[in-house]
């Protein structure tokens, strides 16, 4: 009994070191009809940002460009200090945009 204790631990411990090191629970792509994004504004294409509502917006202005952007700037997608658990566009925009320093 002891053995089969042991053999489940080690691979319950080689599967959790496999899963973060290739970070298989991907998170979810924030929809940008979610409610904390359409109240941020947020696009997946910072191209389709509404001017009329924010004319300083530039499509430069690129969620992975941002002082909230949480992953490597060379990220398609990356998390967001303002969408907790949900990936966003790193292409994106949303009303929040801060530029990186």
């Amino acid at each position: 009994m002891k053995s089969n204790r042991r053999t489940f631990m080690l691979t319950l411990a080689a599967t959790g070191a496999a899963v973060t090191a290739t970070g298989s629970f991907a998170q979810a792509r924030l929809d940008e009809k979610d409610p904390q994004a359409v109240a941020l504004s947020y696009v997946a294409d910072s191209a389709k940002a509404d001017v009329k509502k924010f004319p300083k917006h530039d499509n430069a202005q690129l969620c992975n460009g941002c002082a909230l952007w949480q992953s490597k700037p060379t990220d398609a997608q990356g998390n967001c200090a303002l969408f907790a658990g949900k990936q966003v566009n790193a292409k994106g925009w949303c009303s929040a945009w801060a530029r990186k320093v």
